[in-house]
């Protein structure tokens, strides 16, 4: 239902159907990554979005994810993509480098290419809350892809 009359509004959607989604993952700290998916490629299924429609590829980091999505951004077979990984606080700075310069590659892989990018990568300060959050996290992700994808077919004509 309308919030306003006459004035139009895109109702969210998170039909899986007829959408292909590309999906990266981290090998690193793998256990927490893997749940991340499972979770995530349950929810695609469960909101339509058939297995033939669905590709995942696997880097060794977080840092490799945004090359991943590049690539698969610029092939255009993809109606969304999904990011999966898991950053766990250590002891030095290079948690808030890889933090950092993994979501910005992510942004802007999306912003360049025209396509939603769901980010499920966990930043997290230690093991016991990824796999806390990893099921939660690889859920959201897929619905968040769905729907921007669903989103930007009803703007653009």
């Amino acid at each position: 239902m309308p919030r306003f009359d006459n004035i139009p509004e895109i109702i969210p959607s998170l039909d899986g159907q007829d959408l292909s989604v590309g999906v990266v993952m981290s090998r690193f700290n793998q256990p927490v990554c893997e749940g991340l998916l499972s979770a995530c490629v349950a929810e695609l299924r469960e909101r339509g979005v058939a297995a033939d429609r669905i590709q995942i590829a696997t880097v060794p980091g977080a840092l490799e994810i945004p090359l991943a999505l590049q690539a698969m951004a610029t092939s255009g077979r993809f109606d969304a993509l999904v990011a999966l990984g898991a950053v766990i606080r250590g002891e030095t700075y290079h948690f808030e480098l890889v933090s950092n310069e993994m979501g910005a590659g992510i942004t802007r892989i999306g912003l360049d290419h025209d396509i939603p990018i769901a980010n499920g990568v966990l930043t997290t300060e230690d093991d016991d809350q990824a796999i806390a959050r990893m099921h939660v996290k690889g859920k959201e992700a897929a619905q968040a892809a769905l729907e921007m994808a669903n989103l930007q077919k009803a703007i653009q004509p």
